[in-house]
């Protein structure tokens, strides 16, 4: 198993004067440590389960660039990119940017967006749920026809474009994997199967996720898609406690994690800003999971 660092919490002391360079400490420090991925969420606000909105928050693609001028092996992503946030030609252009620029590591995590209140809040488009998932699918069809090279129109239900043209076209090959994140039974489940290279599935109730990959393994069955094909990354957090006393509690659960099915786990660290939990994350557990 593989893990990557998903970095949801810009509050750090020091402030927005020192944002960047800690980020940029902090991306070097995960890499260094043998972290496969980095990520950031795609929010204006902060999030009800980390912080109160007024906390600080980068916008993800701005973010995701600076993380690629400082790095040089760990793939990129946001966790994901709220559809309805961009237009599909723009996402497409922004990933290929991305991929680009860090020499090939861009992902594209996309979603059916669900903050109401940050779209509200900064006039963001934010249609019904079923209106936000026809345009996921359309979003995920104009990506992939832009860095297959067709420069043709695309004419679809909510997405009218006139010229599919993606110059310069990305690195990655066949283009950027798409991970869909998510774990909707119906709908979300549905288009993994259909289309993602990779899911992303929280796991924090174990039998619930185990569900959730049955769910994603008949819809595999039904669109004649091979399960195996698709990466199973698994969101989570990692707790190791002030001075890493939670280390092997938490290598126990990844390992539980990892009998599910999961290659790949996204975890937000906790006291990520304190150099020591980067230590404890390189030194104990990735090692260890490298065994599973």
């Amino acid at each position: 198993m593989k893990l990557g660092l998903h970095i949801s919490d810009f509050t750090w002391q020091g402030g927005a004067p020192e944002l960047r360079l800690k980020l940029g400490e902090i991306a070097q420090r995960a890499e260094q440590g043998g972290v496969d991925r980095i990520s950031v969420m795609d929010h204006v606000w902060q999030i009800g389960t980390i912080g109160p909105p007024e906390h600080e928050m980068l916008e993800a693609y701005t973010a995701l660039g600076w993380l690629a001028a400082k790095t040089d092996r760990v793939k990129l992503l946001a966790m994901v990119t709220a559809v309805v946030y961009r237009e599909p030609g723009l996402l497409a252009k922004a990933v290929t940017t991305l991929d680009v620029l860090s020499g090939g590591r861009a992902i594209l995590g996309i979603g059916a967006a669900w903050n109401a209140e940050e779209s509200a809040g900064l006039g963001l488009f934010f249609p019904p749920l079923a209106e936000r998932f026809e345009r996921l699918e359309e979003a995920i069809l104009i990506c992939k026809q832009m860095w297959s090279g067709d420069q043709g129109p695309f004419d679809g239900k909510h997405y009218h474009l006139g010229r599919t043209l993606n110059s310069p076209q990305a690195l990655s090959r066949p283009h950027p994997p798409i991970l869909i994140g998510g774990a909707g039974e119906k709908k979300t489940l549905k288009l993994v199967a259909r289309y993602a290279d990779a899911c992303n599935i929280m796991a924090y109730d174990l039998d619930a996720t185990a569900h959730k990959l049955d769910v994603l393994r008949q819809h595999c069955v039904n669109e004649g898609r091979d399960y195996n094909e698709i990466e199973k990354t698994a969101q989570t957090r990692y707790d190791l406690g002030e001075n890493g006393e939670n280390v092997n509690q938490t290598i126990e659960r990844l390992h539980q994690v990892a009998e599910l099915g999961f290659s790949q786990v996204h975890g937000s660290l906790l006291r990520v800003s304190k150099p020591a939990q980067l230590d404890y994350l390189a030194e104990q557990v990735i090692p260890a999971v490298a065994k599973f």
